[in-house]
């Protein structure tokens, strides 16, 4: 087995088992989880540590966060900078009603980059651009 494929799926087995561990963190909306690169794969055991809680263990957002994995969160519209500065600042709620997110001191900005791969791929595997 090659070490990619093992991080995919050391992901995704990590992904069900904390969903069914926390089912308050489910999915809102359905995402396809594509084959991801190696630095996608740290930045998605980065965002369930860190954004599962409000966003769901793959950016399908919850009842407590919007859905990443979203139109309104493409290149275009909000760029990795949007999310680099709701992660030292927080972000005012403009798009959702969920209320404001607020900052997230325990994660450096080398991370929160490492996240964006993440969100990016699993993005473009869902047809965002």
């Amino acid at each position: 087995m090659s070490m990619r494929l093992f991080g995919v799926r050391t992901l995704v087995l990590a992904t069900f088992a904390l969903m069914q561990a926390a089912p308050a963190i489910a999915e809102a909306v359905p995402v396809k989880l594509p084959e991801l690169s190696p630095e996608a794969q740290t930045g998605g055991q980065l965002f369930i540590q860190n954004c599962a809680q409000c966003h769901g263990m793959v950016g399908g957002g919850t009842n407590n966060g919007p859905p990443l994995i979203h139109k309104i969160y493409e290149p275009n519209h909000h760029g990795d900078f949007a999310f680099l500065r709701a992660a030292r600042y927080g972000a005012k709620a403009h798009h959702w009603r969920f209320g404001n997110m607020p900052p997230q001191p325990q994660v450096t900005e080398a991370e929160v980059q490492t996240i964006i791969t993440f969100v990016r791929e699993v993005q473009r595997a869902n047809g965002i651009e």
